[in-house]
């Protein structure tokens, strides 16, 4: 069972929002489904000024979401965030003086004592980075239990910026979830969506803050694989070892009049691998000269990893 909780409030009375129900729309959309369509998030969404999300009702859902023992709960907050003497919060509609929202505390402590395997909170606000640095209890380290991964839109002396009706941590976000943070074998991890995020911000940005507690990353959303996993698995094949050079010649090559239909299918596969840099030609430009003159093509260092991976079975 995998649980999001999908949270969007543009309704503040005294500074309204424009793009958190954006954000948050997009957001339980690509998270319900996988790439090819299969489900993925069973998603609860709450966005104001369509539903009541006040203080009570955010933390209901919140309780919901980390009841259980769920494969991964994850919570989504676009709004504002408040930095005071007593630490972060996340700004609920009807906001006012000493009742802000929800503690970023409170929900630290929520998420650490739940039972669910993996645990996983992106914030969209300002301030954001103050989750995962508890004042409540006296200090300013991150504490994180075990399976949760925090990723938040600023650091928390910074806002998070809004262009267009979207946030811009949320669209580099939804970005990452629909394939642009996807490894070869159609995968998405948190890891894979911050980096994907971190490339993205310049120096003089907002800075994305990523904080984990994980021995290993689960995947959040899975695409179409960019090398199908039965051509993936040839690489041991066609390179024994790791620093093997595979020879080439022009029987590989379907134009020429002395190719093999083996050798020409087995071009097929090290173009594909060449396609998403897992080969490269030597000596070459192209896979084509490389068997027209019969050189070689060997493993790049990415090749070398996925070597790896399909060698130890993983």
């Amino acid at each position: 069972m995998r649980k999001a909780l999908v949270v969007g409030i543009n309704k503040y009375p005294r500074a309204p929002l424009h793009g958190c129900v954006n954000d948050a729309n997009a957001m339980g959309e690509v998270l319900a489904t996988h790439g090819g369509g299969s489900p993925n998030f069973s998603v609860k969404l709450l966005t104001a000024p369509a539903d009541i999300v006040n203080k009570v009702a955010l933390w209901l859902a919140l309780e919901r979401l980390f009841a259980g023992d769920p494969e991964i709960s994850l919570f989504y907050f676009s709004g504002h965030g408040l930095i005071t003497s007593t630490g972060g919060y996340i700004v609920t509609s009807g906001t006012r003086k000493y009742n802000e929202g929800v503690s970023m505390d409170e929900i630290l402590n929520l998420a650490n004592d739940s039972r669910a395997k993996d645990k996983v909170i992106l914030l969209d606000c300002c301030h954001s980075g103050a989750l995962g640095n508890p004042k409540i209890m006296g200090n300013s380290k991150a504490v994180l239990g075990e399976g949760l991964s925090i990723l938040t839109a600023s650091h928390s002396s910074e806002s998070a910026v809004e262009i267009d009706g979207k946030g811009v941590f949320t669209s580099l976000v939804v970005d990452a979830l629909q394939g642009g943070a996807a490894d070869l074998r159609g995968s998405i991890t948190l890891g894979g969506v911050y980096a994907h995020v971190d490339r993205a911000l310049g120096p003089w940005d907002q800075r994305p803050i990523f904080k984990t507690n994980v021995t290993r990353f689960t995947s959040l959303r899975s695409i179409t694989q960019r090398v199908p996993s039965e051509t993936l698995r040839k690489i041991c094949i066609y390179f024994p070892k790791v620093e093997y050079e595979y020879r080439l010649n022009p029987s590989y090559e379907p134009t020429d009049p002395k190719s093999q239909p083996e050798n020409v299918a087995i071009l097929k596969d090290l173009q594909k691998f060449e396609g998403v840099g897992l080969v490269v030609p030597v000596g070459e430009e192209h896979m084509y000269w490389a068997a027209m003159n019969s050189t070689s093509c060997r493993l790049t260092a990415l090749g070398r990893y996925y070597w790896r991976i399909v060698k130890q079975n993983l």
